[in-house]
């Protein structure tokens, strides 16, 4: 928890002291674990767009990734929806490079952001 902290303090100093600018891809890759299975599936969406992952939808508004190097950190905003239910289990940011920093907390299904997509 406190390194969970220090490194979100160090990513939020980091950003009010010089802003990276960023380009949009036009989709992103993520991977989905099922814990109860051990099943591990790569998800393309489409920015706008969503897909399904066992019992969870998993929708992507945007994808974007550091100035001139596709290659680079992405970083995607998601909400996630377990099936039958209206709140989401996950709204907001997740980052490829620490997918520990903001993650999603279901008891079957673990997402995190591989890479965005270009066209």
């Amino acid at each position: 928890m406190k390194r969970a902290l220090a490194g979100l303090l160090m990513l939020v100093a980091t950003a009010a002291g010089a802003q990276e600018t960023t380009e949009e891809g036009t989709g992103a890759t993520l991977r989905g674990l099922d814990k109860l299975t051990g099943r591990v599936t790569d998800l393309e969406i489409a920015s706008g767009g969503s897909v399904e992952f066992g019992r969870i939808d998993i929708a992507l508004e945007d994808c974007r990734y550091p100035e001139g190097n596709r290659a680079g950190d992405a970083f995607a905003f998601l909400t996630i929806r377990e099936a039958g239910k209206p709140d989401p289990v996950f709204r907001g940011w997740m980052i490829a490079s620490s997918p520990a920093l903001n993650p999603m907390d279901h008891q079957r299904y673990d997402v995190w952001v591989l890479r965005c997509t270009t066209s």
